[in-house]
């Protein structure tokens, strides 16, 4: 799809359109990169026949079924899934690697608490990178070193933040523990109950990659300038801190909280189409046919909102489902799912996108690699629609 040519008045500058050559073609405006190929990836697509998300060949709906999240992982940087003693090496690295250096930790309670904890993360990101003496080396063994590291890094980076947000000391990562395990536990005080574990695991593998989401193409653009890849990734946590993409799991909850109980879904949903805002947690721009991600997720925060003795969570879910599909066709996306499960679990909503981070740093990070391996600078162009050459008053 393209924007029609614009033949009229005034740019957003304030300026006369900048007129098009009559004898020139018209410039074709993909808005948004909607349907622009810009490069080749051999981590992940969207199966149009079979409508599903693809990492690196495995369907992610059969991943989330038998693997782990460090499985997941290893497959999305090294091209295949691991074998026993592969994961086992990895296994023990990365659960030495959990504990947040002192200087980073200082970093996040030098924060205000009213900063969002998207900045925290960007900037505990940032931190980790300045202070790594091979930042500036892109070789394929250092880049998958950093990748790991902020792997092992970013549960106690979010676990720290809501915690002091609680006025709560912060735990010590715990070895023994796999990574979902860990990561509750370091946020919540205690591993919950296997089902809860096994929920949390499944968010995580199909939230890791997505191909060329904002925040990926964010973390390419930023490597194709052989910026670091610590840059890279605190460009992507930008991206992903919008509500339009990650920040969208964040607004389902608020959506939640403004209907407030089963009863006021039908004229809340009214009123919302009626002023024409937008619901957050539907609609995809990839997914012709519904998020394959979706049956997935639903089923796993249907097993906690079970679990977690929510049935009016799970009527208004319902009621706000079937009123879209009646009213505009628009199916819903992971994060819409995602979102209660998150809740109920017991993670503050503003963590919710950090989680997020935390489990994309996966794919972005093998983007970033994916990226060094065969670089070119990403510099579209534009269409100018300002004033002709002018000259300076004198």
């Amino acid at each position: 799809m393209s924007d029609p040519q614009q033949s009229a008045s005034t740019p957003a500058s304030g300026g006369p359109l900048h007129p098009v050559p009559t004898d020139a073609p018209a410039p074709v405006i993909h808005k948004g990169l909607v349907g622009v190929p810009v490069d080749y990836t051999a981590i992940s697509m969207v199966n149009s026949d079979t409508n599903s998300l693809l990492y690196r060949g495995y369907p992610v709906q059969q991943l989330a079924a038998h693997c782990s999240v460090e499985q997941v992982a290893l497959l999305l940087w090294d091209g295949e899934l691991p074998s026993p003693e592969h994961l086992a090496a990895f296994e023990a690295v990365e659960r030495a690697d959990r504990a947040l250096a002192p200087n980073v930790r200082r970093a996040i309670d030098d924060l205000p608490l009213t900063a969002h904890p998207m900045d925290v993360c960007r900037t505990a990101v940032s931190i980790i990178g300045a202070s790594d003496p091979d930042a500036e080396d892109p070789s394929p063994e250092q880049n998958l070193r950093k990748a790991q590291h902020l792997f092992a890094q970013l549960p106690a980076i979010v676990a720290y933040d809501q915690r002091r947000r609680h006025g709560l000391p912060p735990l010590e990562p715990r070895s023994d523990l796999s990574y979902p395990e860990n990561f509750l536990y370091l946020t919540l005080g205690a591993v919950p109950e296997p089902e809860v574990v096994d929920a949390f695991r499944v968010s995580l593998i199909l939230y890791a990659e997505h191909s060329f989401n904002a925040s990926t193409f964010a973390a390419r653009v930023i490597t194709s300038t052989l910026a670091d890849i610590y840059s890279a990734v605190t460009g992507a946590i930008g991206a992903l801190k919008g509500a339009l993409h990650g920040g969208a799991n964040e607004e389902v909850m608020r959506t939640f909280g403004q209907i407030g109980t089963p009863d006021q879904v039908e004229g809340w949903l009214e009123d919302t189409l009626a002023h024409k805002r937008k619901v957050m947690g539907f609609g995809h721009r990839v997914y012709k046919h519904g998020d394959s991600r979706v049956p997935t997720m639903h089923a796993a925060m249907v097993t906690m909102l079970e679990h977690y003795h929510r049935p009016d969570l799970l009527e208004m879910y319902d009621l706000l489902e079937a009123g879209m599909a009646e009213r505009t066709g628009i199916k819903p996306n992971v994060d819409y799912p995602t979102g209660p499960a998150y809740h109920v679990m017991g993670f503050d909503t503003e963590t919710f996108t950090p989680i997020f981070v935390a489990a994309r740093v996966v794919g972005w990070t093998a983007h970033v690699r994916e990226q060094t391996a065969s670089n070119a600078l990403i510099r579209p162009l534009s269409v100018y629609t300002g004033y002709e050459q002018r000259a300076v008053p004198e």
